[in-house]
């Protein structure tokens, strides 16, 4: 496999697109609980809200730049589904996403703390620990993972950011960890003690069922489109990502 070279802006675009992500997150969250300090439901309604709109334009504007996965199993799901094609993204440029993803994420809940008047970090002390918690990660990174591929496969990317955006917004409500589904925003969010906080003992075990949501909705992608040359195409569209070759891999977006 011929992977594609390192590229600064892209990088710079990761990490860009998931710091502003979670400023969108923790901000959206620091908001909502100074404006409706006495509902939580409203508060989540409008942190749902601030979030998917975000992301869709997020994606929207950082796309045609890195494939704006904002998120490492995006990332990881794209290097291991790609990972013999001439172009996709290789084994450095992946690590690098990731990196890249971190680290926006902590700048983000860094800024959005101060945005707020509140220190640089607070460590967040609300703990999401049990299982049906981590259940509801496998089913909101799984369920992302499949329909990323399936606009990619299907050749309907054009839908990404209405898609994504509109997915993670509703994902919220339907699933009981209100969908973190992005090992990065993870951990940018142990950083505030705010709405949006995760205590940091509770990261590692949202990450790891991250991880394993990621594995599943692979599967799944496999026995729903087995191969891109399988599927009955809708009219060809212009990948999210820049390619350095017709073959390389157009998959990108993220939570």
């Amino acid at each position: 496999m011929i992977s594609r070279p390192v590229q600064a802006r892209r990088l710079i675009a990761e990490y860009l697109g998931t710091m502003l992500l979670v400023v969108a997150v923790v901000g959206s969250g620091i908001m909502a609980d100074r404006l409706s300090p006495g509902d939580a439901g409203l508060r989540l309604l409008e942190n749902s809200i601030a979030t998917m709109l975000a992301l869709a334009v997020l994606i929207l504007v950082l796309g045609p730049v890195s494939g704006a996965h904002f998120n490492p199993v995006v990332t990881l799901a794209d290097w291991w589904s790609h990972r013999r094609d001439i172009g996709a993204i290789g084994t450095v440029e992946a690590a690098a996403y990731v990196v890249g993803q971190v680290f926006g994420a902590v700048s983000g809940t860094v800024l959005a703390n101060l945005m707020f008047g509140l220190p640089a970090v607070t460590w967040a002390t609300t703990t999401r620990t049990a299982p049906h918690l981590w259940l509801g990660e496998v089913v909101a990174t799984g369920g992302l993972i499949v329909l990323i591929f399936a606009l990619i496969r299907s050749r309907r990317t054009q839908f990404a950011p209405v898609a994504v955006g509109a997915y993670i917004g509703a994902a919220y409500w339907f699933t009981s960890s209100t969908s973190f589904a992005n090992p990065a925003v993870t951990v940018g969010r142990a950083f505030t003690d705010t709405f949006a906080g995760i205590s940091p003992n509770s990261v590692p075990a949202f990450v790891t069922f991250q991880i394993i949501g990621a594995a599943v909705g692979l599967a799944v992608v496999a026995v729903l489109y087995p191969q891109p040359s399988a599927v009955v195409a809708a009219p060809a569209v212009e990948p999210l990502a820049d390619r350095q070759t017709a073959n390389a891999s157009p998959v990108r977006s993220p939570s």
